[in-house]
């Protein structure tokens, strides 16, 4: 089984790697974008065959380690 965790710095949080991206889209000519924000994707793959079992461990993988819960958000897609 796979998993992907998108993690995404929350609404409130500054993002300036993000707002540089956006500065750089406009500065290329790509006028229609007004902000973007910046994120990360962790691919995992899972011996776990069990859907629910798999959801519980990788959302303890993200409280544990891959995620900072005070500025970041994230979200789980799960696969085969």
């Amino acid at each position: 089984m796979k998993a992907r965790v998108h993690v995404t710095l929350k609404s409130g949080v500054l993002d300036p790697q993000g707002k540089a991206i956006a500065q750089a889209l406009q500065a290329l000519g790509f006028d229609g974008v007004k902000d973007a924000r910046q994120g990360k994707v962790i691919e995992l793959d899972l011996e776990d065959g069990d859907t629910s079992a798999a959801q519980a461990r990788v959302d303890e993988m993200c409280r544990q380690l891959l995620v900072n819960s005070v500025i970041e958000t994230y979200r789980v897609e799960l696969e085969g």
